[in-house]
């Protein structure tokens, strides 16, 4: 092993760091060059997107515009299935 005096020993451990981050971004460099921002995929998931936050939109308004102050009507589903009180027992 090589024993370099204090300041060479820190640009050798500089120069393997930049070493390292330069490789990094050569590696990474193609990732983000295969996004064509003018790609027909792209444009349709941007505008899949801002169509779905549109339609959260509404719907959120929609909510806020509902009367959910008052009390809830109550139903009786079987009311027209019930028979007429003529069943009643005779004293």
């Amino acid at each position: 092993m090589i024993v370099l005096p204090a300041s060479n020993q820190w640009a050798a451990i500089m120069g393997k760091y930049i070493v390292a981050a330069l490789l990094l971004a050569a590696i990474a460099g193609p990732v983000f060059a295969q996004v064509i921002p003018d790609d027909p995929a792209v444009l349709d998931r941007l505008q899949k997107k801002k169509d779905a936050e549109a339609l959260d939109k509404q719907y959120k308004s929609t909510l806020k515009n509902t009367d959910q102050s008052g009390a809830p009507v109550k139903t009786d589903p079987w009311a027209t299935m019930r028979g007429s009180d003529n069943s009643k027992p005779k004293n």
